[in-house]
């Protein structure tokens, strides 16, 4: 067997407890390589915490997640971004007053070459700007008029495209998408879509929380459906509608296979 035969990310079993509250029971999930798998499910059904103990922000209590078959325990974000997991948060994560190059070095930050770098600690600030220039110029975000302009004069969708190309930026394995368009308007969701399927094209695995149903019809390759803490189906948006997924989310309709891949 092949390693793009063996899923990218899988998970078996997972359970996570917040004293009486089970917010995953006994849950399936399961990422493959190069695809972009939308997570939906009603609020509180449990998506965003199974998600979260993917990449360690969560311990589950019981189960087991492997990445490209080989079991691993994250006890926190960074083990997970240090093996090449990225994540693109709702509230973006990004610090307002700072440019656009340094946001996208925070926590990885380059030093001068030799003794500037090495005993006075200083920042490579040429190396990061090129970077963060060449990453922005890769996804189409040529609007920005310099890399060196603070954060908090972006728009709500170049803000986005930032954290965004970030999180492509320094990927190796997938990018975990939190509501990448819950608080832009029509034309910038548009341009995130975009960079959505720019990432995708790239060889990019993409995990897509949303509860944008259209969005997740239009880049979603395989859509997961959450429901009373664990995965109910796994659908190809090409053989369902939206009225079925919803209906399956909320328990008015029952799949014909319940939890497959």
């Amino acid at each position: 067997m092949s390693t793009k035969d063996v899923p990218l990310v899988q998970a078996r079993g997972l359970v996570k407890r917040f004293g009486h509250v089970v917010a995953i029971d006994h849950s399936d999930f399961e990422l493959r390589h190069g695809e972009i798998l939308a997570v939906i499910g009603d609020n509180g059904a449990g998506k965003s915490s199974i998600v979260k103990a993917i990449c360690g922000a969560l311990q589950p209590d019981e189960g087991e997640i492997l990445i490209e078959g080989k079991p691993v325990h994250f006890s926190s974000p960074i083990e997970a971004r240090e093996m090449g997991i990225e994540i693109v948060y709702q509230t973006l994560a990004l610090s307002p007053a700072l440019s656009i190059a340094d946001n996208m070095f925070t926590g990885r930050e380059l030093r001068r070459p030799g003794f500037l770098g090495k005993w006075l600690r200083m920042l490579d600030k040429p190396a990061m700007e090129r970077f963060a220039r060449e990453k922005l110029n890769e996804l189409g975000l040529m609007t920005v008029q310099s890399i060196r302009q603070p954060v908090e004069t972006l728009s709500g969708g170049q803000r986005q495209g930032v954290a965004v190309a970030r999180a492509a930026a320094f990927a190796t394995k997938f990018i975990i998408m939190d509501e990448p368009t819950a608080a832009l308007g029509v034309k910038e969701s548009r341009r995130v879509l975009e960079l959505i399927k720019d990432v995708r094209a790239r060889g990019i695995a993409i995990v897509l929380i949303s509860h944008n149903m259209p969005h997740v019809f239009e880049v979603a390759d395989r859509i997961h459906i959450h429901r009373l803490g664990r995965r109910l189906c796994t659908i190809d948006p090409k053989d369902y509608t939206m009225s079925d997924a919803v209906a399956f989310m909320t328990g008015a309709k029952t799949p014909e296979v319940a939890d497959a891949a």
